[in-house]
């Protein structure tokens, strides 16, 4: 969603910070560049103004313009108050409440708010292990309520009874009652949207919050709908009075101005974000993370979580034992690219990965995308087990059944199979037999010569080094024929600066990506 927006303020900055020194006119132009880029972002016009006076007040300032490195200070200055103008930190939903906690979804008609509803049900239930009740109170739109029901079958979470003819004041107070003889720890109330602001609307949502008495009010907002929504949040504020910001549609190719404007509007937190269709995604909103975005900085954190979620720990630790052998199948190639996908696929994780955003239009080019995964995916998946175990079975016969069985051709069978034997001897080559492999001996023997110590079975602690050791063990890697490139045999020659050959998170290498960073996975 911010990748018009990220471009816009990447260029302006990039052009700051390429400079030895900087005028007061300097900022003043780059400022004006920002205005421009935040308003055709659809941001509101009162927060632009509040922003960019905010950034000149201290980007004028004699600290920055003596600076070392005053680019690289306005940068940190824009950074700050882009993380300022979105909340600070990030508000979670509050069940700190007596159960049940009665949370109430309200939102113009089409925002989302069923599908919200289910979607935080879901997320309640899984992540905090609580027991949840929905009861939908939209008795206008037709099978409003039957939609909700079916919501809560496919996530395995309780609906309130159907009961024909209750008004939505009743069905409120029907669902609070029925969640305490349950012992509901939350029930969540969907209710009714219109095409547009009422005064009907209003008044019965006034009156659904007297009765329910809710401890959260979300309104849920879709971020495609720009400068109404923030008009949408101001009167709901007003006449309701709302805890929280749900925005859906953040997959979206919008130009992010709801998201950046809402909050500081109306000074109500985004509390969760919806980022697909599927019921699990849905995102804690985090403002730092969303404004590292922004600046092209990566967000690391949330890519380690979104492992964490989606790579079943158990499973990733096998792959490294066997890739530590030196085997490495068809199976395991199709593994990796599923893995990729559940992480967001090869944008999503460029996005994620600091100073690699402008990776993606390149990746783009070469015709390195989602969809080449889904059709490597569909190659292997046309593969008999013995063909998918044992790749050098496969001949022109074979190759022409899987071609007919997958719609694809024999030259991109031929691509896959190549790209499958170059991992197969990079995994050999790391992992190796005999002594440890490769990789292990070179770490060892520098780690020898180095003096450094270190577990990982002799490996040095790449942390203690300093850099003259780090350019040191880069050169003997390098003569080694450990390149980086990263997973070698891609279209379009591999993945430019090595992916693998990014720093380890936490110190260890994590199993799993092929290449990638180690990342923690789930356990079942």
């Amino acid at each position: 969603m911010f990748e018009n927006l990220q471009d816009r303020l990447g260029s302006i900055l990039n052009g700051l910070t390429g400079r030895g020194a900087l005028s007061e006119a300097d900022v003043s132009a780059a400022l004006r560049e920002v205005r421009r880029a935040l308003l055709e972002a659809d941001v509101a016009l009162e927060v632009v103004r509040a922003f960019t006076d905010k950034v000149r007040e201290k980007a004028v300032g004699a600290e920055v313009l003596k600076s070392i490195k005053p680019g690289q200070m306005v940068v940190k200055i824009v950074h700050d108050e882009l993380v300022e103008m979105l909340g600070s930190e990030g508000v979670s939903i509050s069940l700190a409440a007596a159960a049940p906690v009665v949370i109430m979804m309200v939102g113009l008609q089409g925002s989302g708010k069923t599908t919200t509803t289910g979607k935080i049900a879901k997320r309640l239930t899984d992540r905090d292990k609580k027991k949840v009740l929905m009861a939908s109170l939209d008795t206008r739109r037709p099978a409003a309520q039957e939609q909700l029901r079916q919501l809560g079958v496919q996530t395995g979470v309780d609906t309130l009874p159907i009961v024909a003819g209750q008004s939505p004041t009743d069905i409120a107070a029907r669902a609070v009652q029925a969640a305490k003889l349950g012992g509901h720890d939350v029930v969540i109330l969907d209710t009714a949207g219109r095409t547009h602001i009422d005064e009907p609307l209003m008044q019965e949502m006034a009156e659904i919050k007297r009765k329910s008495n809710p401890h959260e009010i979300l309104l849920v907002a879709d971020s495609l709908t720009g400068q109404d929504a923030v008009n949408l949040a101001r009167n709901f504020d007003e006449r309701v009075g709302i805890t929280g910001l749900v925005l859906t549609r953040m997959d979206g190719d919008g130009r992010g101005g709801a998201a950046l404007s809402m909050r500081a509007v109306t000074g109500k937190p985004i509390k969760l974000i919806g980022v697909g269709e599927k019921m699990t995604e849905m995102e804690e909103f985090h403002p730092r993370r969303i404004a590292d975005r922004i600046l092209g900085m990566g967000d690391i954190v949330s890519l380690v979580e979104k492992a964490a979620e989606n790579i079943d720990a158990e499973k990733a630790a096998a792959m490294a034992k066997k890739m530590q052998s030196g085997k490495f199948d068809l199976n395991d190639l199709a593994d990796q690219l599923r893995q990729m996908k559940s992480l967001g696929g090869m944008g999503g994780i460029m996005g994620m990965m600091p100073g690699m955003a402008g990776m993606k239009d390149k990746l783009a080019a070469s015709g390195m995308s989602d969809k080449t995964f889904d059709r490597q995916i569909a190659i292997i998946s046309s593969m008999t087990k013995a063909e998918r175990a044992n790749p050098d079975m496969l001949k022109h016969s074979r190759k022409k059944r899987i071609a007919a069985g997958s719609g694809s051709d024999a030259a991109e069978i031929n691509k896959l199979l190549k790209m499958h034997r170059q991992m197969a001897d990079m995994m050999k080559m790391m992992g190796g037999k005999g002594k440890g492999g490769m990789m292990k001996q070179m770490m060892g023997g520098l780690a020898s010569k180095m003096g450094l110590g270190g577990g990982m079975g002799g490996m040095p602690d790449l942390s203690k080094m300093d850099p003259k050791q780090l350019e040191a063990l880069q050169k003997q890697a390098e003569a080694a024929g450990l390149k980086p490139g990263g997973m070698p045999g891609l279209p379009g020659g591999g993945l430019p600066g090595g992916m693998g050959g990014l720093p380890g998170l936490g110190g260890a290498k994590l199993p799993g990506l092929g290449g990638f960073p180690g990342l923690p996975g789930k356990k079942k």
